[in-house]
């Protein structure tokens, strides 16, 4: 009897914020249906909307029963792949929605914990990143726009499935956004991409997190 590989769940967001496109969503979706290490790549659109967006990947999380998840978001500004270590229980937006939504200092979760610490191994992947020569950080914190707010309901919604390691990457603009964005910091989609493999290969392959690599930053 023919076996399903297991899956590795990818997630990224449509566009927001008046962008044309949304470089976590374009990356992402590349991705779908490739196999590493005997898993296989599923991807799915999350909306940029506080509600909307949980619903999606509580689905997404259902209907794929994925051994690791990674969720990526765009963070316009950043220059590195940023691997984040913690979602706080705090919905507090500085722009909109795309649901016109804009919570302040709003619990994500009611009497949830204050934080979830992110379950992949992110020391071992900025090592693997950085070792590759592929630009990287470890960053503390994901925010309060709806990235945090997936981030914090990922980790909600996996708090009694440890086997399952999940965490969220945020990413920098593509070059063509960069050219409206007065020149800010970008990344070339085949640079996001490697990236992405190679998180999901280490995640796969490291089963205890490792200090960091001498001369590695975070």
């Amino acid at each position: 009897m023919n076996t399903l590989p297991p899956r590795v769940l990818l997630t990224g967001f449509d566009p927001f914020g008046g962008e044309a496109l949304n470089p976590s969503w374009e990356a992402v979706r590349r991705l779908e249906g490739e196999i590493l290490r005997g898993h296989r790549i599923v991807t799915r659109q999350l909306p940029t909307s506080f509600g909307r967006s949980l619903r999606a990947l509580r689905a997404a999380l259902a209907s794929t029963r994925p051994a690791l998840v990674i969720c990526v978001g765009q963070a316009g500004g950043r220059s590195r792949i940023s691997l984040e270590r913690v979602a706080i229980n705090v919905d507090d937006a500085r722009i909109a929605d795309n649901a016109g939504k804009q919570p302040v200092d709003r619990p994500i979760v009611r009497h949830g914990p204050a934080a979830y610490f992110t379950t992949l191994p992110i020391k071992a992947q900025l090592s693997a990143l950085l070792a590759a020569g592929l630009p990287a950080e470890i960053s503390q914190s994901a925010g309060t726009f709806v990235c945090n707010h997936v981030f914090y309901g990922l980790m909600h919604a996996l708090r009694e499935s440890p086997q399952i390691r999940a965490g969220f990457v945020h990413i920098p603009f593509l070059p063509e956004q960069a050219v409206a964005h007065a020149g800010a910091a970008s990344l070339s989609l085949d640079t996001v991409l490697a990236s992405l493999r190679l998180l999901v290969d280490t995640a796969l392959t490291t089963r205890r997190d490792s200090r960091l690599a001498a001369g590695a930053t975070h």
